[in-house]
């Protein structure tokens, strides 16, 4: 990597100004799920980025379920391409063990309401940039269907108004993937068939193993057999969770909830065989380093979880935050970048995101060679390309 890519745009972009703000309110809550805070108190750490000399009635609001990128180049080269940028926090900032995505997307509410309101811009477009492009999309699918929210996943009353939901103008859904549950699947280690004895594998599943005898490239047998056997072990999880949760109830345990943690959550045969979702880039690397270190290290998706959490994030048959099932209840335009070396949110996410809009007042661009925080040899030309093709869609949007 050049030193011009190392830190594209560090702290506030030239020219512009970084303004943080808290956007505090209260919300009753049976038990605290962040750290800190009083449990009632939410706080959402918000960062308004914008240039110094130019005006705008349109805000672009990036939000992530685990947030963190208020520093992204992203955010600083689009402030200095002349938009007006909010990076807002969810309340789960940096751990991700107890969110709950009904949770998550009042919280974007709010920002949204915030932002219109006291801050005082005309439009919103909402920047659903990796995991925040399946909440983006599903939270704009609640706000035009107007039905508020009356539960969590895990059937917990948790009312918010349809009021606190506001629809935002415009969508664009940026180097993201279709859902954080389907995503965990598609990634989860089918060779573990017993979550108690997770290091006790099935050898013909499992894809680091040498005496496995599907090597790549695998073939379309072995990939329909793995496939299965990784929703198989979802709904195996899933099924455990349910009955926790519901022997917990009955004995009348409603506020405690159980920990857990979730080994082989980067096994993915499409990090080792580059036919399977074809794309530019390297096999054998992930956004988070080699595949096989990440499998059972310490960072990884659904690593560490709690039972409610589990059912709104990872379930692949209860997490409602799903960006092609939401899609089909939104009207506004749409924009999909891609990146085709993406070693994170892969090339076939993409397509299905944007195959999954109904109408046609979309588009769908690939950045060719980019990767997923565009870093790299030519990380700043392939970040200019994405600002440029954000720029061009919000100044004339498809009608």
């Amino acid at each position: 990597m050049s030193d011009a890519n190392v830190n594209l745009y560090p702290g506030t972009p030239p020219g512009c100004e970084r303004i943080a703000y808290v956007l505090g309110r209260r919300e009753k809550s049976l038990f605290s799920d962040t750290y800190g805070g009083g449990g009632d108190v939410i706080g959402l750490d918000c960062h308004l980025v914008r240039p110094v000399s130019t005006p705008s009635d349109t805000v672009l609001i990036f939000m992530h379920p685990t947030g963190g990128g208020m520093y992204l180049p992203i955010v600083g080269g689009l402030a200095m391409a002349g938009h007006h940028v909010i990076w807002a926090n969810s309340r789960y900032r940096g751990s991700d063990s107890a969110l709950i995505m009904e949770k998550v997307a009042a919280d974007l509410g709010a920002t949204v309401a915030d932002a219109r309101e006291r801050l005082g811009y005309d439009k919103v477009v909402l920047a659903g940039w990796s995991g925040g492009g399946s909440l983006s999309m599903w939270y704009q699918s609640l706000a035009e269907r107007g039905e508020g929210i009356s539960d969590t996943a895990a059937g917990d009353p948790y009312e918010i108004a349809a009021s606190a939901l506001p629809p935002a103008d415009t969508l664009l859904i940026l180097a993201a993937h279709i859902s954080r549950h389907g995503t965990l699947t598609e990634w989860m280690d089918a060779s573990i068939l017993d979550e108690s004895s997770p290091f006790d594998r099935d050898p013909s599943l499992n894809l680091y193993d040498p005496s496995n005898p599907n090597q790549p490239p695998y073939s379309t047998d072995f990939l329909s057999t793995y496939r299965a056997a990784q929703v198989a072990r979802n709904r195996r999880i899933t099924a455990e969770v349910e009955q926790r949760l519901a022997d917990m109830r009955g004995a009348g345990r409603h506020g405690e909830e159980y920990a857990f943690c979730v080994h082989g959550t980067m096994a993915d045969p499409r990090w080792l065989d580059p036919a399977v979702d074809p794309s530019d880039r390297v096999p054998g690397t992930t956004y988070l380093g080699d595949p096989r270190v990440v499998n059972d290290g310490p960072v990884g998706l659904a690593r560490f979880s709690t039972l409610r959490s589990w059912l709104s994030q990872w379930s692949y048959d209860h997490a409602r935050a799903d960006a092609q099932k939401a899609a089909a209840h939104v009207t506004v335009p749409v924009l999909v970048v891609g990146n085709t070396a993406d070693d994170a949110c892969t090339p076939s996410h993409t397509h299905r995101l944007f195959e999954a809009v109904p109408h046609e007042r979309k588009r769908l661009h690939q950045v060719q060679g980019a990767t997923h925080y565009y870093t790299g040899e030519n990380g700043r030309a392939h970040l200019g390309e994405a600002i440029a093709t954000i720029g061009d869609f919000l100044s004339t949007p498809p009608s």
